[in-house]
């Protein structure tokens, strides 16, 4: 009853609020308010869930669209050294090898060099045994003095007419035929000086001499072997071989894609052997043969190699390294860029965001790297480990990129 108040007149009591009630026009309004502020918390409540969900939509094609663009990694072509080494087997000979043989048939009285001997030009090898060449020239030698005398008594006939003819002691005839005789006596002379040079030089034949300086690399007969000189049916006699080793000749067998780079006199070589492990022998191209052989596509070339003090052998095996100038200007890129397809050797090139798939010339393969002889700029960055999916025209995101000379 504290909200009311009672009042008290002459006829009645009457109950009075101490507040006075609100009109109805005032309840309306103060409900129309709150369900206005109910409608509004509404609105803005679905509102806020419609922007969360645009929201969220937008951030979802965008992650979409992101995740549909590939990330790559590129790397840079790296420039190929202007020259390179190739390592061809090769066959090392001497300068100079020849067999010596007999000009004069007989028997060996004696040698005097052995097998390893390094000998002199024109230092005696051996000695032949010929009876039936020193009987001939000792008669070549008497048909010469015999000619000789005849000679001579002509020459006396001949200059006794030609005084007495002066004197009208003989005739014509007689003066003709004594000129005739010293002419015919002369020409015998001149053949038998001609024979008896030739049985001289055959018996010189008889002492072999060495034809340069050399090392005896063989020696192929023995005291008391028939030697035939090659005037008969039977095979000459090889009595030694003599090879000269102050200077080698190296022979390789140069590619043909390598051949235009191969020049005489300007073109290095390193000669390695098994036998001097961790040693290079400089040498030098003198010479090609100037034709690729047909069956080989090969070029033959000659590398002298210098060889003073005999520390190299005739005959070795070696390992050629040529320094090759690079005849047109090419580019090194790791195999894992390469994409092998049935169209081409491919690498893929990003240009603009997008891949360009590229055909390659490939030229030599070094294992982790493979030269690249067209198809490439210095400047272009090519795809790493590239998928089976990669096709020209695809965006792509490149995340890492690798300069020339980084590590791998």
């Amino acid at each position: 009853m504290n909200n009311f108040e009672i009042k008290q007149t002459d006829t009645t009591i009457e109950i009075v609020p101490l507040h006075p009630q609100p009109s109805r026009s005032q309840h309306s309004r103060r409900l129309w308010f709150i369900v206005l502020t109910v409608v509004v918390v509404v609105i803005a409540i679905l509102c806020f869930g419609i922007l969360s969900r645009v929201k969220a939509a937008a951030n979802l094609r965008t992650i979409t669209s992101q995740m549909a663009v590939s990330s790559v990694s590129v790397v840079q072509p790296k420039p190929a050294a202007p020259a390179q080494e190739i390592i061809l087997p090769g066959n090392m000979q001497p300068l100079i090898s020849s067999p010596v043989y007999a000009r004069a048939d007989g028997y060996l009285k004696k040698w005097y060099f052995d097998i390893g001997a390094h000998v002199k030009a024109g230092q005696l090898l051996a000695t032949i045994q010929s009876p039936e060449i020193d009987e001939q020239l000792a008669q070549v030698r008497s048909n010469l003095a015999t000619a000789e005398a005849n000679l001579n008594l002509a020459e006396i006939t001949k200059t006794r007419y030609e005084a007495m003819f002066q004197k009208h002691a003989v005739s014509q005839q007689d003066r003709d035929n004594a000129e005739g005789t010293y002419s015919a006596n002369k020409a015998i002379l001149d053949a038998d000086n001609a024979n008896v040079r030739h049985y001289e030089a055959l018996v010189s034949f008889e002492k072999v001499y060495a034809p340069f300086d050399g090392v005896i690399t063989a020696r192929n007969t023995d005291i008391g072997d028939l030697i035939n000189a090659g005037s008969s049916s039977a095979p000459k006699t090889d009595l030694f071989h003599i090879a000269q080793t102050g200077t080698l000749r190296v022979y390789v067998n140069v590619p043909e894609e390598y051949s235009r780079s191969v020049k005489p006199g300007q073109t290095t070589a390193d000669i390695v052997l098994a036998e001097f492990p961790g040693q290079k022998f400089p040498g030098k191209v003198v010479r090609t043969s100037e034709a690729i052989n047909g069956t080989t596509r090969t070029l033959l070339t000659e590398i002298d190699l210098p060889n003073s003090d005999n520390t190299l052998l005739t005959g070795s095996y070696a390992e050629v390294h040529l320094q090759l100038p690079s005849t047109v200007p090419t580019f090194l890129i790791p195999v894992n860029t390469l994409i092998f397809r049935s169209e081409h050797l491919q690498v893929g090139v990003v240009k603009n965001g997008k891949v360009e798939l590229t055909n390659l010339t490939p030229g030599h393969d070094f294992g982790s790297e493979i030269e690249v002889v067209t198809g490439l700029k210095a400047d272009d960055q090519v795809v790493v480990n590239p998928s089976d999916s990669l096709v020209s025209a695809q965006q792509v995101n490149i995340v890492k990129a690798t300069l020339p000379g980084d590590s791998q």
